[in-house]
């Protein structure tokens, strides 16, 4: 068995970066083809151990870009391959999930998600289009560790969060820690990855798990908790959205710190002034021991 490999396919929230319909600061400067500014796909991260069999970790709607962008999840040999073994997705958001779809030519893989998130995918006939004799879905349990194709071994576990946009009710419960919104920690038996795109909070029993990881990926979705507001893009402040700010005293920056390992920002949504290298906003995460995630990046543990 190799290194624990990951490969970030993309570090954006939902929209991708620039997003295709914006005209905030930081997309102006996308736009304007500003070198200070990265475009970047919607967050997905790929992993493996012995670099044969790859785990996609949520399948987003620009899978198709992101597969022709990282040559190592291209077809290897014969008329019909792909190195994708599985698709682990830590909730239903159309930003984890509509990228299935692309996976839909008779190719044989696993979904691995909750209960809560299969209920969601099984809900939707358009996901029927997956070949049900190729297509296998596994539920996993919450706190149980489970195999992985070339010798890993995964975990989901619950993050405060809420349910996918399109599931929400009238009074949506916006922290609750179900198995509608997950991290993942990957082993390869030696070192450990965590994946949390997405965070409302950070409760003692996550900040523990995360400070035994050598490498974390975690929610960077706002800078500040009205920056949508602030920014005119939206109505909804980031906690609302079930996204905890980078910024201020009970922020991702403040809560992380101390923590041991690499630490690195994704899900990055296309108004947060981290993605313009030099700004003061990105300075401060860096300052505070934080790396910026962008596509392509690759992590060796």
């Amino acid at each position: 068995m190799g290194n624990l490999t990951a490969i970030v396919l993309g570090a954006a929230a939902g929209g991708g970066f620039p997003q295709w319909n914006c005209r905030c600061p930081v997309c102006s400067l996308a736009w304007a083809g500003d070198a200070r500014v990265k475009p970047r796909t919607q967050a997905s991260l790929a992993i493996s151990a012995d670099g044969e069999a790859w785990i996609l970790l949520n399948a987003t709607p620009d899978l198709r870009a992101q597969l022709l962008a990282t040559p190592r999840l291209q077809p290897r040999a014969g008329l019909r391959d792909s190195p994708i073994a599985g698709v682990i997705l830590t909730g239903a958001e159309v930003d984890q999930v509509a990228g299935l779809l692309t996976l839909r030519e008779r190719q044989g893989f696993t979904i691995l998600a909750t209960a809560d998130t299969l209920a969601a995918v099984e809900a939707n006939p358009i996901f029927r289009v997956l070949a049900a004799d190729l297509v296998r879905r596994q539920t996993v349990a919450l706190g149980t560790r489970f195999p992985l194709p070339g010798g890993l071994e995964a975990e989901l576990f619950a993050v405060p969060g809420k349910v996918a946009l399109y599931l929400e009710g009238e009074a949506p419960e916006l922290a609750a820690e179900t198995g509608a919104n997950v991290g993942v920690e990957i082993s390869d038996g030696l070192r450990r990855l965590v994946y949390v795109p997405g965070a409302a909070a950070v409760p003692p029993g996550l900040r523990e798990r995360l400070g035994r990881a050598d490498v974390i990926l975690f929610d960077a979705t706002l800078f500040t908790d009205d920056e949508m507001i602030a920014s005119g893009t939206g109505e909804k402040t980031g906690r609302r959205m079930g996204h905890m700010p980078l910024d201020g005293a009970d922020g991702t920056l403040a809560t992380l710190a101390g923590l041991g390992g690499r630490r690195i920002l994704t899900h990055i949504n296309n108004t947060n002034p981290i993605l313009i290298e030099g700004s003061a906003q990105r300075r401060k995460a860096e300052g505070a021991g934080f790396e910026i995630a962008e596509d392509g990046m690759e992590i060796v543990l």
